[in-house]
């Protein structure tokens, strides 16, 4: 971008024909960063790869394998990454074994976004007919927002190598919230006054002991629910409480790629609690939750909670739309 030239005016005349200008230049400003181009089949293979492992249910083997994964794929991209290993108690008095996944760039940068999405998979499909007590899939519920994150991780490392000349001066993490789904049944719902604190219990971990002391970012973003086909999502009702600003950023951005018919400015309340939730209540860092609002139910997708919520209802339209928007945000953030 070429500088623009502000005349301010000439100093007196030293000589004959002689005469000294005064006039300044105004720096350019700091061009941000091209936002890569999203890969929805990369996106969608990273879902698939989660599901290929089973359920990711606490405790299991292919929890296990499926963390070891991510972590491994995380350290190919240039994250310096952190685990924390706990254990929680979930609704039913069972002790589970936890594992955050934390995936930073840029790690000792002091202004840092924060993107998140929960890893771990219903152990029952308590929404389901058939085979309640058996665990589900997940692909929507978990690995929709792990794929379109584990995506955007595979450009992150070139965006922040300084060497690059676009490094944009932020830091950026990505975290990975375990035992986000084992809440209480559908059954049981509305039986206890804290049965919303059954869920989310990974954030509910994270921030009272965050992976870095005073922890804090400009803002934080959730990705829960972000594959289905013709998904749509409406602004969030728990992320205008606390980080409007933070929405009409996001929604903006989607309609100015032309995601505007998937991204409505309009705010729906459907969601009782959800990670951002924890987020913005105890640390008080603005973040919003990205995720589907389905009309004919007034809420979430039917598979939800199903067997149903396989690779079936994935579409890498809907990850490319959530997907893209993301990056541009990121990328754009001076």
């Amino acid at each position: 971008m070429m500088a623009v030239t502000i005349l301010l005016g000439t100093a007196c005349t030293r000589g004959p024909g002689t005469e000294v200008s005064t006039e300044q230049e105004t720096p350019a400003p700091i061009a941000a960063p091209p936002t890569p181009l999203f890969d929805p089949d990369s996106a969608y293979a990273y879902v698939a790869g989660q599901v290929a492992f089973g359920p990711r249910v606490p405790g299991s083997d292919a929890h296990k394998e499926c963390g070891n994964w991510i972590v491994a794929r995380m350290k190919n991209y240039g994250a310096d990454v952190r685990e924390q290993i706990g254990e929680v108690t979930a609704f039913n008095g069972q002790e589970v074994p936890l594992r955050n996944i934390i995936a930073s760039w840029l790690p000792d940068a002091q202004q840092r976004v924060m993107l998140c999405a929960h890893w771990d998979s219903r152990p029952f499909a308590d929404h389901d007919k058939e085979r309640p007590n058996d665990p589900i899939d997940g692909a929507n519920d978990g690995a929709s927002g792990v794929g379109i994150l584990m995506e955007l991780a595979r450009h992150l490392n070139e965006l922040t190598r300084p060497a690059s000349g676009t490094a944009p001066g932020i830091g950026v993490d990505l975290i990975f919230f375990d035992v986000e789904d084992m809440g209480e049944p559908a059954n049981a719902m509305g039986g206890k006054d804290n049965s919303m604190d059954t869920w989310c219990l990974g954030s509910q971990y994270w921030v009272k002991q965050p992976h870095e002391p005073g922890y804090s970012a400009r803002f934080g973003i959730l990705l829960d629910m972000c594959g289905a086909r013709d998904a749509v999502f409406y602004q969030e009702a728990i992320s205008m409480r606390y980080a409007s600003g933070v929405v009409r950023k996001v929604w903006r951005t989607a309609d100015r790629l032309g995601y505007g018919d998937r991204f409505i400015p309009e705010t729906k309340y459907f969601v009782g609690t959800d990670d951002h939730d924890v987020i913005n209540r105890s640390l008080r860092i603005p973040t919003i939750d990205i995720i589907e609002y389905y009309e004919p139910t007034g809420g979430f997708n039917p598979t939800w909670h199903t067997h149903g919520d396989n690779m079936d209802v994935i579409d890498p339209n809907t990850l490319k739309a959530v997907g893209q928007t993301i990056m541009e945000v990121v990328w754009k953030e001076r």
